[in-house]
C-alpha cells in the first residue's frame, strides 16, 4: 500500500521514522512518501520536503513567512494528488496538517492522525474540523483519550508514547568513553542545555541559559546541538571555558547529565524519561507571547507537568526567565533532597505513559483500518 506521511519538525521526524520502520515490518509492499527529515528518509521514506523548510514558530514569524507557507501548502496538495496514497498520516504540526487534512478529505483521501493536535491547550473549537476531516486518530498522552472521547465524543486510539520505545532502544553510553570522545572533563558533572531546534528559539534561549555558567564553575555545561542547525551557528555561545557543544547526541548527553535546562516542548518529556532533573525554560517573541497567553488556558506548558497535573518541574516563562531565577532553580534541583522528589515523580510519569510499542500499535491500526 501507499502511505503519505507529513511531519513538520525534528520530533515529528523521529516519531515518523519509527512509524515508517513499523509500517515496513508489517507491510512488505509499503511505498512511503513523506515530509520530514533525515531520520524518516533513512528509515525508508522518500522525502518530498525537509522540515528545515517548514520551521516557523510564533504568530509574528508565521506572518512574515506567509508566502512560503502558502507555497508549501500548494506543493503538498499537488504532491499528494500525484502520489495518490491509500492513506495520509499526519504527525503533530497541526497548523499545517489540519489545512491539508480538510483538502484531503474533500478530495477523497483517507486521513489518519498520529500524535494529535493539542486542542486541549488552545483553540479547542478545532475539534469541529478534526471530526469532519480525520478518519482515525492515534493519541499518545493518557489524558487525551478522555478529552476527545468524553468531552467531544470523538473516538480515538491511545497507543502509548513513542518516546518510551525510542529511549529504551537508545545505545547505552559509557560515561568515561563518551567524555573522552568529546573532550569533556572527566571529573566535572554535566548540566545539559537543550535550547530547541529552531534558530529563533535557540537564539533566545541559549544566551540566558548560559548566563548562569559562571555561577556553577564546578560543573560543565554541554549544549545539545540540533541536527537542523550548523555547528557554526553555535560558535558565539562557546566563549566560556566550561561550555561545550555536542551535535546530534542529545540522548547520549542526557544519559550522563546531572541536571538540565530545557526549552519547553518534547524535550521536557525526553529529559524526564532519562531521569534528569530539569528546569523548563521558555521565552518567545513578545507579541507572539502576548497573543499566545490569551488563547492558551493551561496551568502548565511542559508535558511533564501536564501529564502529572501538578508542578513536577519548575517552569520559567517569558519575563520569569532571568539569570537570577534560573540560578535559584538550578541550585534547587542540584540539591539531593529535591532531586529525590523529582525522580520519584518521574517514575510515576512513566507509568502513566503506558507500555512500549506505540509505533507498532499505530502501524497495525493504520493497516487494519485500510483493509477493513
Amino acid at each position: 500500500m501507499k502511505y503519505y506521511i507529513i511531519a513538520g519538525e525534528a520530533s515529528g521526524d523521529l516519531h515518523g521514522s519509527n512509524l515508517i520502520k513499523a509500517l515496513k515490518q508489517k507491510d512488505s509492499e509499503a511505498n512511503i512518501r513523506c515530509w520530514g527529515g533525515n531520520l524518516m528518509q533513512e528509515a525508508g521514506g522518500t522525502l518530498a520536503k525537509h522540515y528545515k523548510e517548514l520551521a516557523f514558530m510564533g504568530f509574528i514569524e508565521v506572518i512574515t513567512n506567509i508566502n512560503t507557507i502558502f507555497k508549501n501548502i500548494s506543493f503538498c496538495k499537488e504532491d499528494i494528488a500525484l502520489f495518490n496514497p491509500d492513506v495520509i498520516v499526519f504527525i503533530d504540526y497541526s497548523g499545517f496538517n489540519l489545512r491539508i487534512a480538510k483538502w484531503a478529505k474533500e478530495a477523497g483521501f483517507r486521513t489518519n492522525y498520529y500524535i494529535a493536535p493539542q486542542i486541549w491547550a488552545s483553540r479547542e473549537r478545532r475539534i469541529a474540523k478534526i471530526k469532519t476531516t480525520i478518519d482515525e486518530m492515534y493519541v499518545t498522552l493518557p489524558f487525551e483519550k478522555e478529552f476527545y472521547e468524553e468531552k467531544h465524543h470523538f473516538s480515538v486510539n491511545f497507543v502509548g508514547h513513542p518516546l518510551i520505545d525510542e529511549i529504551a532502544q537508545a545505545p547505552k553510553i559509557n560515561v568515561a568513553a563518551f567524555k573522552k570522545e568529546y573532550n569533556l572533563d572527566q571529573e566535572k558533572p554535566i548540566i545539559a542545555l537543550l535550547p530547541g531546534s529552531r534558530k529563533q528559539e535557540v537564539s533566545k534561549m541559549l544566551a540566558v541559559m548560559l548566563s548562569v555558567a559562571e555561577k556553577f564553575d564546578t560543573y560543565q555545561f554541554v549544549i545539545a546541538g540540533a541536527p537542523s542547525l550548523d555547528q557554526e551557528f553555535y560558535a558565539p555561545f562557546l566563549k566560556k571555558s566550561n561550555i561545550s557543544l555536542i551535535a546530534n547526541q542529545t540522548y547520549g548527553i542526557l544519559q550522563i547529565a546531572h541536571a538540565a535546562l530545557v526549552t519547553s516542548g518534547t524535550a521536557t518529556l525526553e529529559t524526564a524519561l532519562f531521569k534528569v532533573p530539569q528546569v523548563v525554560c521558555y521565552k518567545g517573541n513578545w507579541i507572539s507571547y502576548q497573543i499566545a497567553k490569551r488563547i492558551i488556558t493551561l496551568k502548565y506548558i511542559s508535558l511533564v507537568n501536564l501529564i502529572m497535573d501538578k508542578e513536577v518541574v519548575k517552569e520559567l516563562i517569558q519575563d520569569a526567565l532571568t539569570t537570577k531565577n534560573l540560578t535559584a532553580e538550578l541550585t534547587k534541583i542540584l540539591n539531593p533532597e529535591t532531586r529525590k522528589i523529582v525522580l520519584n515523580n518521574y517514575e510515576k510519569l512513566e507509568e502513566k505513559l503506558g507500555g512500549t510499542g506505540a509505533s507498532a500499535k499505530t502501524a497495525s491500526l493504520i493497516i487494519s483500518n485500510l483493509i477493513k
